[in-house]
């Protein structure tokens, strides 16, 4: 396993962390049995935004003396109050689920404010009094460190310069990042690919993981896969499936980066994520992707936002990513996406059919449609 250093906190995380989520409702046996997998080969980072109680306590068990020698990630916000993921900004609501946790697990080594997507999510937990008890459990040595997860670009710049978080989770891979080619594909990449690369980068992007390296805030990556979209063969946006090591290889090669959260529900993907670790450079390589960039993503969206702004104020790049993720099993829709779709402002149903989006997308997917597929496919 290799390891790197979580921002300015002095502590090293395993560049590949296991994000547990897929272990929701799980039997213990195949709990147990995934988390030693991790243990025995270097994972020393996981993730447990889950709210449920019984899949901590799961955890917990099968980490049993072991607690010692992982970092786990705990949200401060996330609870199951109506029996499904949901988002609390209410401090008494969100102290009650946070010290259940500390309960089970003693500390949380990295406490995570959880889901700031919006100004509202941002007001409400930095001004409201969640960000202070936070601090609060800090001082007392509950959490070691203080962080946030977030999946939108101008909120997270906004979190990043309180000073507060020393972490972050954010949603990185390569279609999310990327914005449309201009004409110039890339032929070769040769000695200055990184830079090139990161010259194509949307730009609000590039800019927040700069400013993440620049303040020492380290960043653990969720949605590494696009929640499996990159690797399937039905859904990739690219004209072939990217494999797992070359997903991996793309988030870790971004500014800040410390560890990518891979979502395993066994054993044996827990082992297929570590292939990285064996990969030679060749099978790392995700620049023949980059090449693709004029012609593939035709009918695609690759939330770039060029389709903005919308009259009706619909996140569309958000409700194409849930709708995404959720079109990849529609008879089992994951409660968090479920959960998040409808945190949105506004969901598909807000969409009034004007087409101010159709006409600036730049590979003319149908959003019209989409948002139509969306209210119907959530509710």
């Amino acid at each position: 396993m290799l390891y790197r250093e979580i921002g300015k906190t002095g502590k090293k995380a395993s560049i590949v962390g296991l994000g547990c989520e897929h272990l929701d409702k799980k039997p213990y046996e195949q709990i147990r049995e995934t988390i030693h997998t991790a243990l025995d080969h270097g994972i020393n980072y996981m993730d447990i935004f889950m709210p449920g109680k019984e899949v901590r306590e799961n955890i917990a068990k099968a980490l049993g003396n072991r607690r010692k020698d992982v970092y786990i990630q705990g949200a401060i916000g996330s609870t199951d109050v109506n029996q499904q993921y949901d988002i609390s900004r209410d401090l008494p609501t969100v102290k009650q689920y946070f010290e259940d946790c500390l309960r089970i697990y003693g500390h949380i080594d990295f406490g995570m404010l959880f889901f700031i997507d919006s100004q509202e999510d941002f007001d409400k937990v930095f001004h409201g009094g969640i960000a202070d008890y936070a601090l609060q459990l800090k001082q007392k040595g509950d959490i070691q460190h203080i962080g946030f997860s977030s999946h939108k670009t101008d909120i997270a710049m906004q979190a990043v310069q309180t000073g507060i978080p020393e972490f972050m989770m954010f949603s990185i891979n390569l279609a999310f990042d990327l914005t449309p080619a201009s004409g110039d594909v890339f032929n070769s990449l040769e000695k200055n690919w990184k830079e090139d690369v990161l010259n194509k980068m949307d730009p609000e992007r590039a800019a927040l993981y700069a400013l993440c390296e620049q303040k020492e805030v380290g960043i653990s990556v969720m949605k590494a896969l696009g929640a499996g979209k990159l690797i399937s063969p039905e859904h990739t946006p690219f004209s072939k499936p990217m494999t797992v090591s070359q997903c991996v290889h793309y988030a870790l090669s971004r500014p800040a980066v410390y560890s990518t959260l891979l979502g395993c529900q066994s054993g044996a993907q827990v082992l297929d994520g570590l292939k990285y670790l064996e990969a030679s450079d060749s099978e790392k390589d995700y620049a023949p992707f980059i090449d693709e960039l004029d012609t593939v993503f035709t009918g695609k969206c690759v939330y770039c936002n060029h389709c903005l702004p919308c009259p009706s104020d619909i996140d569309i790049a958000m409700v194409h990513k849930y709708l995404d993720i959720a079109k990849l099993d529609e008879n089992n829709i994951p409660p968090s996406v479920l959960s998040h779709y409808h945190g949105l402002a506004n969901g598909g149903d807000a969409c009034i059919q004007c087409g101010s989006c159709e006409t600036k997308c730049p590979f003319g997917v149908p959003v019209i449609e989409n948002m139509a597929i969306a209210a119907k496919l959530f509710g």
